[in-house]
């Protein structure tokens, strides 16, 4: 599992592991089904880790969400 970046965890304290791999593997545009094998979960559990990301960061859909991620990791890269 990916490991949080301090900088997101202070700014976003209830984000956990799983729903940032699922984050950052949407950036890197993996579909829902690819994501769901590679944490170990069901495609229907994707969807629903998605509509919360959508909710947590204010966004309507996974491109942009996708951008968000890419700007952020751009300005701050992977501060672990």
């Amino acid at each position: 599992m990916l490991d949080i970046p301090k900088s997101i965890a202070r700014a976003f304290p209830k984000l956990n592991k799983r729903q940032w791999a699922i984050l950052v593997l949407v950036a890197q545009g993996f579909k829902n089904k690819e994501i769901a094998e590679f944490v170990g979960t069901t495609e229907h559990v994707v969807k629903n880790y998605m509509r919360y990301l959508y909710d947590m960061f204010g966004f309507y859909n996974r491109v942009e969400l996708a951008l968000w991620y890419v700007r952020w990791e751009h300005e701050h890269g992977n501060e672990l």
